[in-house]
């Protein structure tokens, strides 16, 4: 093992989270990109901000730890993911699509060029810095990025798989599972005659009044 070997974990775990993110996005339009229904009410736009706001944090902390100073935000953001990704999800509000993907690939590459100027030391001796309160630089890196996308990738899949199956099926005219449904039910309240005539007495209009 070189004595990048950390580094080059890190790398590698940062490059393949990123690639399985970005096969996922590949075959959504833009409008997919948009709604809302990945996670609760975030669309794949509003996830990919958050994860932007990740990697740009990081660079952040680096940045402070190179100064001698603590990491404050870094740190209080990995121990609270959910309210860190509240505020960037209300600070992404109204972007431009084409803005956001430039901003998610560009916070990556300048990540990975601090992390490429960290010693094997800086990375894995939880002593190193004293700012970290005796965690590893690698590891909070690892959580803060590739760890934390991870979490994400079975919902962003989930719905890919669940649009390109709604597009694929979505023809007009096509009578739907839903409606087949609703038709038993007219038939087996009695609310239509079986016989398709369309025709109803007055008793079944009264029950339709009640329903």
């Amino acid at each position: 093992m070189g004595t990048m070997s950390a580094l080059e974990d890190l790398l590698d775990n940062l490059d393949s989270t990123r690639e399985r993110t970005l096969m996922a996005l590949e075959t959504l339009p833009d409008e997919a990109l948009v709604a809302p229904g990945v996670i609760g009410r975030w669309s794949v736009a509003d996830l990919l901000s958050i994860l932007t706001a990740w990697d740009a944090e990081v660079v952040t902390g680096l940045l402070r730890l190179q100064q001698g100073k603590a990491p404050e935000k870094l740190l209080a953001a990995v121990a609270n993911p959910d309210l860190y990704n509240a505020g960037r999800c209300q600070d992404a509000q109204g972007r431009d699509l084409e803005v956001i993907f430039e901003d998610f690939q560009g916070a990556r590459l300048h990540l990975e060029e601090w992390l490429s100027e960290l010693s094997e030391k800086a990375l894995t001796d939880p002593r190193h810095y004293k700012g970290l309160g005796g965690m590893a630089l690698g590891k909070l890196i690892a959580r803060a990025t590739y760890e934390h996308e991870a979490r994400y990738l079975p919902f962003l899949m989930t719905y890919a798989d669940t649009w390109e199956a709604e597009e694929e099926y979505d023809e007009p005219d096509v009578i739907t599972l839903a409606d087949i449904g609703l038709i038993d039910t007219i038939y087996a309240n009695g609310l239509l005659s079986s016989n398709g005539d369309g025709q109803e007495d007055d008793h079944d209009d009264d029950e339709f009044d009640d329903a």
